[in-house]
């Protein structure tokens, strides 16, 4: 059995983690595990770039708290301004002993509300939760639930991602 560790213990995010690898290796069994660890990057990242190296380093970190694991998986959501917009997307990095695998999931823009929230220093799940009277809703389906009445939520939409960050992993022989 392999040890997968998440550095979330958000169960949105352990969730799509399992998914995604039971959906790219339906023959292998897996343990998956939820930790605490740190991103490195401020709570709310503001561009693609520090997304990225969020989720780098929460898959680093992990690895340097756990030793006896065969992956370890980093997400983080983040945001960037376009001219006078918001787009909204996360990074997923897995991590064994010898690679990377990395995928950033779609994006997509958020209303002027939210927007106006983060501007104020709030982050986006936050932002969320006041604007649609919510609690806790990065836990549950997060802004691209919300906006979508469920036709996508968190789960899904960090599936896809892990299952592209998987590819290297697949594909051994390629990578």
């Amino acid at each position: 059995m392999k040890k997968v560790i998440i550095a979330s213990k958000n169960p949105v995010k352990i969730q799509a983690v399992k998914n995604g690898f039971e959906k790219m290796f339906p023959n292998q069994e897996f343990e998956f595990i939820g930790i605490s660890v740190h991103s490195d990057v401020a709570d709310q990242p503001f561009s693609n770039n520090e997304t990225f190296q969020g989720a780098k380093n929460r898959a680093d970190n992990a690895s340097n708290k756990v030793k006896d694991a065969d992956f370890f998986v980093g997400i983080e959501g983040g945001i960037e301004c376009i001219d006078d917009e918001v787009e909204s997307f996360a990074w997923v990095v897995i991590k064994s002993a010898d690679k990377y695998g990395k995928s950033k999931t779609g994006t997509f823009f958020l209303p002027e509300k939210i927007i106006k929230l983060i501007k104020e220093g709030k982050e986006l799940g936050e932002a969320d939760d006041i604007v649609f009277n919510r609690n806790n809703s990065k836990q549950e389906n997060g802004a691209v639930g919300i906006l979508t009445g469920d036709v996508t939520d968190r789960t899904k939409y960090y599936e896809e991602a892990i299952i592209l960050a998987l590819i290297p992993f697949r594909n051994v022989d390629l990578y």
